[in-house]
């Protein structure tokens, strides 16, 4: 099931507040079990990160990441993602490798449940 995407400030304040987070050197993971059905993330990037073009990048290889990894979550959840200064000079594979663990440590991906590569 294809995950949605978090729109509200409401959501994303609710995930700040709220949500179980994680962080690594370019990438902070906030995660919170959600009633609703299927998954649903955001993406913040601030100014501080840099300009529109490696804000843009920081997002974007933050979303084939998230791709990437979204058939292994069990259950219904709701992250945000946020991208930090690094993020935008790093290879999609390194954000992929923090994410997973980052999803591992907050309980949303089981260590056992790896697919075929």
């Amino acid at each position: 099931m294809k995950s949605q995407t978090l729109k509200e400030n409401k959501d994303f304040r609710r995930l700040y507040y709220r949500g179980k987070s994680k962080a690594s050197s370019c990438l902070v993971t906030y995660a919170m079990k959600s009633r609703g059905k299927g998954c649903r993330y955001g993406i913040t990037t601030s100014k501080k990160t840099g300009n529109a073009v490696e804000r843009n990048r920081s997002r974007r290889v933050i979303r084939a990441a998230y791709r990437e990894i979204e058939s292994k979550i069990n259950g219904n959840w709701d992250f945000v993602f946020v991208s930090r200064g690094k993020t935008s000079k790093v290879k999609m594979q390194t954000v992929l490798s923090q994410m997973e663990s980052q999803l591992k440590a907050l309980g949303v991906i089981n260590e056992g449940n790896q697919r075929s590569s």
